[in-house]
């Protein structure tokens, strides 16, 4: 039997409630098996497309006892065949929309999760559940959810068409012509190192998402062993990005102490020696010496939502808002990160704060990490 606590049995303040949609009893006893971890929760099951969005409605409908449910857990098979009509009621209401749409399906039958993202679900899971993995889900959603929607409708309302100024590409041709003509000296000698050390190519090229998702072919002297990237999943385990909220791998890649990094590729780092093939890229258009980093496409892919995708719609750039006010830090989230990409993107343009960006960087060109 599922239990049958009402909401009176407790404070509401403490009361968690969730709706269980369109499941069978075995599943419900697979989500109410394993010991709560985060409060009390009250369970409520609703098998009716109609009678479920009744019981969401009248937790907000009454101003006197207004509060949200904590989520919606509901079967992919049931809401499929009720042609997506819950969520779909539950996006367009104005307080009912914040609330997290999560759905689970047997691992035999897996629906298509992109489908499920696009009619307004949150997140998909395959039975059995772990449920600290959902409850860690289920916060962040209930804590982040309402920041998205209302970013994502302030991004609709605003006008991000890419209108690089004169002054900012003069400062890039200016810039990056410099930057080759000081440097030129150390070009070579970086790239006797790095073939003698490891056969192979002195330039690491890889396919970049710059802006508007544009992909081009980036440019980095080689830190790394030839066709490193064809081991990055024997690595994943150690990324700092980890998102163990998500079901779905981080967005970044950031490993300390890689083993796929050369000894010159260590030292390169270290002073962001390997950056410097990039100002071919700046010469190119491809880039600007200031922007957000362009992302490898795995990256990219993962950041396809309206509120992140933002951070597309400014330039790629060799230096940016974010690696001079967070890098190194480690307490920089995935989140803080994007958002500082968007922010940048939102500004109006201005030629001086694109030189304080710039030489707030050189202090940052020792980076006090081996990442």
């Amino acid at each position: 039997m599922l239990p049958n606590l009402q909401p009176s049995d407790y404070p509401l303040a403490t009361a968690r409630e969730i709706l269980l949609v369109g499941f069978d009893q075995g599943i419900e006893y697979n989500i109410l098996e394993a010991p709560v971890q985060g409060g009390y929760f009250h369970f409520a099951r609703e098998n009716n497309g109609f009678s479920a969005f009744r019981w969401l409605d009248e937790r907000v409908e009454s101003l006197t006892t207004f509060h949200l449910p904590y989520a919606v857990l509901c079967h992919a098979d049931w809401l499929i065949q009720d042609q997506f009509r819950l969520v779909q009621q539950m996006a367009a209401h104005p307080s009912l929309n914040t609330v997290p749409f999560i759905v689970f399906s047997e691992k035999d039958s897996p629906p298509d999760k992109k489908l499920l993202l696009t009619k307004g679900v949150d997140d998909c899971y395959t039975i059995p559940i772990d449920w600290r993995q959902l409850e860690q889900r289920l916060e962040f959603l209930n804590q982040f959810k309402p920041y998205f929607l209302s970013a994502k409708s302030e991004t609709r309302n605003e006008n991000f068409s890419l209108k690089i100024p004169w002054s900012k590409r003069m400062l890039d041709v200016v810039g990056a012509s410099m930057g080759i003509l000081l440097t030129s000296w150390i070009w070579f000698p970086v790239m006797m190192a790095i073939w003698l050390e490891t056969r192979g190519p002195v330039i690491y090229k890889s396919k970049r998402a710059g802006y508007g998702y544009r992909v081009f072919e980036f440019l980095k002297f080689r830190s790394m062993y030839d066709r490193a990237e064809d081991h990055l999943q024997e690595v994943e385990h150690l990324n700092e990005y980890q998102m163990p909220y998500l079901n779905q791998k981080p967005v970044f890649v950031k490993i300390a102490n890689d083993p796929r990094i050369t000894r010159v590729g260590r030292f390169i780092r270290k002073y962001s020696i390997d950056e410097l093939p990039q100002l071919i890229n700046v010469l190119r258009g491809d880039m600007s010496l200031v922007g957000n980093r362009p992302l490898p496409i795995y990256e990219a892919e993962a950041l396809t939502r309206d509120e992140w995708s933002a951070r597309f719609l400014a330039p790629a750039g060799i230096t940016g808002l974010w690696q001079v006010t967070k890098r190194g830090r480690p307490d920089m989230t995935v989140e803080e990160r994007v958002l500082l990409d968007v922010d940048y993107s939102r500004r109006p343009y201005s030629l001086w704060d694109d030189l304080k960006i710039i030489m707030q960087t050189f202090g940052a060109f020792i980076q006090q990490e081996d990442v």
